[in-house]
């Protein structure tokens, strides 16, 4: 028993929805495209689920986000994929693959078979028990990578008003999710082994900021230790966390974030594997030549940079969905893929965006204490990374663009004195070669009225670039 398509993505996700939209644009043919996914529900705006999702007042629901909204696109639901022939193979996992043969086996039995195999399978969160921490089957312990983790996690809050929360880890999601915990009025302390929280990103400086921000909201962080083991009580739930420095929290609820891991097993022994995913070239195209794959599972070579690279971010999956589909439909008329890597957040009255790499001499500029600031990273005499809290929607067009042209630098006071000044010239001198830079659209949710003036007035040209994504989240009215 078995089923053929021309196309199969593997993977729910966002980048299934993306790629799916690509699809119909360009043609593809009723019956031509299926999705099979683990989850039970067609593919949403992931971001989704640690903003507007977890608020305590006209939270985010489906169907509002499915994709695409989350880039002022059509929002995908299950009818938009019935009507376009696109079958949705949904709440079915798949046990093995088969590349040589291009077939898949789900668990029930299931061959689907495929010419061109799409990998979107992204990526699982690490649990606590990897690391040597029992507990995470409690119910008041939760992680955030899907629906039904939000669900879980907005049952948990509910019942926890008041109450102390503990954060594991001080990442996206663990910034994101400890924002959303202090909205629903609960305590929290933030758990995390590094100096400073996002490490992989900001500098001790930008985090210094942030954290700063969160204590004056009541949020505690513990930082250079971990997670070493729980107290039950006599239902199981964890009523205290054991630090390894000796410590001990007295929480309600856990909340666990400490890292992903790329679902690439299926596919071990039979595609070429690098820096933990599925290697592929500038078309995105794996060691088999009809195997493609895109998003947090996909490294692939950032032209910028000159190297492979895995970059776990909501953009780089949208953008190499719809890249991976001109290269496959329209080959002769699409390049490299040619991608400005960009990463972003929006908790509180606070908003970020970061372009290209942090490498090199770090120069700040602005206002650190309260107003919009920034961050230039140098290396080699040249701009490779742009960071900007607070800007407008043409301030972070003009970062990105800068860093996309990689402008020679060769006076650092010179810059630091010039500060956003720098970006907005650079981004606009004529070139002959350059083109537009995509900066994408950031779906993070305000999450309450804002503490600064600056804001306010960033707000009202931010609004109108950003109004129809946060109503399609399900916001009844904006908090600027």
């Amino acid at each position: 028993m078995g089923r053929a398509f021309v196309y199969v993505i593997l993977g729910g996700g966002v980048a299934a929805g993306y790629a799916a939209l690509e699809f119909v644009k360009r043609g593809v043919s009723q019956g031509e495209l299926c999705i099979i996914s683990e989850e039970p529900v067609a593919p949403y705006e992931r971001p989704a689920l640690s903003k507007g999702f977890l608020l305590p007042e006209a939270p985010a629901r489906l169907p509002a986000f499915h994709t695409c909204v989350g880039a002022n696109g059509e929002r995908l639901t299950p009818k938009w994929y019935k009507e376009h022939g696109i079958e949705l193979v949904l709440g079915t996992r798949v046990k093995s693959a088969d590349v040589k043969r291009k077939t898949l086996l789900t668990v029930a039995g299931e061959t689907i078979s495929y010419k061109i195999l799409i990998i979107a399978t992204g990526a699982r969160a690490l649990k606590l028990e990897e690391f040597g921490v029992s507990g995470s089957d409690a119910e008041n312990v939760c992680y955030l990578r899907d629906l039904a983790d939000a669900n879980r996690l907005v049952n948990v809050m509910q019942s926890c008003t008041g109450g102390n929360a503990v954060v594991i880890g001080g990442g996206y999601i663990g910034m994101e999710c400890a924002a959303s915990l202090v909205i629903n009025k609960i305590n929290v302390t933030m758990v995390f082994p590094e100096a400073h929280c996002m490490g992989r990103l900001f500098t001790s400086k930008i985090a210094n900021f942030y954290e700063d921000y969160y204590r004056s909201k009541g949020v505690n962080f513990i930082k250079g230790t971990v997670l070493s083991s729980f107290d039950f009580d006599s239902n199981g739930k964890v009523t205290a966390v054991n630090l390894r420095d000796g410590s001990k929290l007295s929480t309600d609820m856990v909340v666990v974030g400490i890292g992903i891991r790329p679902n690439t097993g299926l596919f071990e022994g039979q595609l070429t594997l690098e820096k933990g995913g599925i290697k592929v070239n500038g078309r995105l195209q794996s060691s088999n030549s009809s195997v493609y794959a895109i998003g947090d599972v996909a490294a692939f070579p950032v032209k910028l940079f000159g190297e492979t690279r895995r970059l776990e971010h909501v953009d780089s999956a949208r953008k190499s969905a719809r890249h991976v589909v001109a290269t496959i439909v329209e080959p002769e008329k699409t390049g490299e893929f040619d991608y400005l890597p960009f990463f972003y957040s929006r908790v509180f009255s606070l908003s970020w965006q970061f372009y290209g790499d942090n490498v090199g001499d770090v120069v700040y500029y602005g206002d650190m204490s309260g107003g919009a600031f920034g961050a230039y990273w140098v290396s080699k005499g040249q701009l490779v990374g742009s960071f900007l809290e607070g800007g407008t929607k043409e301030e972070y067009e003009a970062i990105a663009k800068a860093t996309k042209l990689k402008p020679e630098v060769e006076d650092l006071s010179e810059l630091e004195r010039q500060g956003l000044g720098f970006a907005v010239a650079v981004s606009q001198k004529p070139t002959a070669s350059s083109s537009p830079v995509d900066v994408g659209a950031t779906p993070g949710l305000l999450l309450e009225k804002p503490l600064y003036a600056w804001h306010a007035a960033a707000g009202v040209i931010f609004a109108a670039s950003i109004a129809a994504i946060a109503y399609s989240y399900g916001r009844r009215r904006r908090r600027w």
